[in-house]
C-alpha cells in the first residue's frame, strides 16, 4: 500500500492510500482512511490531477520549503528535470523514464529532505518541462 496526496488542478486536495495506481491508465482509487464514515474509496481521474506524491508520512513538515537544486551529477541512468506547473509552482529533481507519452512522468525530489519520496507528473498540467 502507497501513502499518497493527490493534489488536482482545480486545488482541492485528497490523501490516502492506493494499490491500483498505474502510470498508462486513466483512473485509480485512493482510499481515505482518516474518513468520518470509515474507509471511504475515491475514484481519481488523471486529467482531473496536477500530481500524485507519494509521501513518507501525511503530516509533513509545514517548515520544509524544498530545495530547489539538482544533484552535481546524477547517475547516467537519471536525467535532471525541473517542471513548471501550469500554477506556477516548480518540482525540481530526476527522472528515468520520460518519454512525453501516456499521461506524465515519475519524478524523484532532488531534496533528500523532502516528504515526497516521490512523484508522479501529470504532464497536461505543466507549463513547462526542461531537463538538465
Amino acid at each position: 500500500m502507497n501513502r499518497v496526496v493527490a493534489r488536482y488542478i482545480d486545488g482541492h486536495v485528497l490523501k490516502g492510500t492506493t494499490v491500483d495506481f498505474s502510470a498508462s491508465r486513466e483512473t485509480f482509487h485512493i482510499t481515505d482512511p482518516i474518513s468520518v464514515q470509515g474507509w471511504e474509496r475515491t475514484e481519481v481521474t488523471m486529467r482531473d490531477l496536477k500530481a500524485l506524491f507519494y509521501v513518507k508520512d501525511f503530516d509533513g513538515d509545514p517548515a520544509h520549503v524544498d530545495k530547489k537544486s539538482l544533484p552535481s551529477r546524477p547517475p547516467e541512468w537519471e536525467q535532471g528535470v525541473v517542471v513548471t506547473f501550469d500554477d506556477g509552482e516548480i518540482l525540481v529533481g530526476t527522472t528515468q523514464r520520460y518519454q512525453g507519452t501516456g499521461y506524465g512522468f515519475f519524478l524523484v525530489p532532488s531534496d533528500a529532505q523532502s516528504n515526497n519520496e516521490r512523484c508522479f507528473v501529470v504532464e497536461e498540467a505543466t507549463r513547462d518541462v526542461c531537463f538538465m
